[in-house]
């Protein structure tokens, strides 16, 4: 690969949004949701493929059913998408992502949640 298709794709790639947003690991068999917030939903949705391939757990508060029903058991859901707005610093777009996901929790009756 020569240097400037490199510097082209390395171009590319810090201009690339990442898009985060609220995301649900739900159990399939008894109904129970996990609710998270990310600002990189590619990644953990990467994360929760990689789990279910090798059979391990990535959130402690689903071990137990994981160990019990097995990985295929959960279903990786995204819920909503919220970019990083241009002006704004990080740690404001992690807060209305915070927000975002106490919106959601509404939602869902309490015992129906990890």
């Amino acid at each position: 690969m020569d240097k400037q298709r490199k510097k082209d794709i390395q171009a590319e790639y810090k201009a690339k949004k990442e898009s985060g947003g609220v995301y649900a690991i739900r159990n399939i068999v008894n109904g129970k949701i996990l609710l998270l917030t990310t600002t990189n939903l590619q990644g953990s949705r990467n994360r929760f493929e990689f789990s279910q391939k090798t059979g391990s757990c990535e959130n402690p508060k689903l071990t137990t059913d994981y160990r019990l029903m097995g990985s295929s058991a959960f279903k990786f859901e995204i819920l909503e998408t919220l970019e990083m707005g241009d002006e704004q610093n990080y740690e404001s777009y992690v807060k209305d992502l915070k927000i975002l996901q106490s919106l959601w929790l509404e939602k869902f009756d309490a015992d129906k949640l990890y």
